[in-house]
């Protein structure tokens, strides 16, 4: 099984790694830390300059952890929380079903994430090998509770930040959130 496990860490990383990528670069036609600002602004969560580098950053990073299995609990709880908080902030209104710009990837993907937490990365990962593999239900609960919780604190200082001015020449639209790095127009919230 470890063989199917890192399978599942190289896809499930990788696929972060390149929706990090996009809010940091805009790398694989993402929206750049400017088109995520922006998006961060229209979702209220304040400051929008640190919520977007911290969702490009934990993206990025867990994705990459993830995939060579090293700290794979603390991963699973990074990629929670900002699956939680994309959820919250994006999909929820929309129902379960992806189709509608709902909350189910999202919820797949917790659920993945929290199932190697549980199972642990195999065998063929870091952890494994340098004897640091951590796993069990205590360890997939502890991910769950830091990935939710930490995205519940989250949620809540973006609410009490200000509003960040808009720059001159930002249109209505843009300030607005015109879809231009949305996280429900692009998907960029996985």
């Amino acid at each position: 099984m470890s063989v199917g496990r890192l399978a599942v860490r190289a896809v499930i990383g990788g696929l972060f790694i390149g929706h990090g990528t996009q809010k940091l670069f805009g790398w694989f036609g993402g929206p750049g830390r400017a088109g995520t600002e922006g998006m961060m602004e229209a979702l209220y969560m304040r400051p929008a300059k640190l919520h977007a580098a911290a969702a490009g950053i934990t993206e990025t990073t867990g994705g990459a952890l993830l995939a060579v299995g090293f700290a794979t609990p603390l991963a699973a709880a990074g990629l929670t929380g900002v699956m939680t908080t994309a959820i919250n902030k994006v999909h929820l209104p929309n129902g379960p079903w992806n189709a509608n710009g709902g909350w189910e990837y999202n919820a797949v993907l917790i659920a993945a994430v929290i199932a190697l937490a549980e199972t642990g990365p195999g065998s063929l990962s870091l952890d494994h090998a340098l004897g640091t593999e951590r796993s069990g239900p205590l360890v997939a609960l502890a991910a769950l509770g830091l990935g939710v919780g930490t995205a519940a604190l989250t949620m809540a200082a973006g609410r009490r930040g200000s509003a960040a001015a808009a720059p001159v020449g930002t249109s209505a639209a843009a300030e607005q959130g015109d879809g231009s790095g949305d996280l429900t127009a692009e998907g960029a919230g996985r």
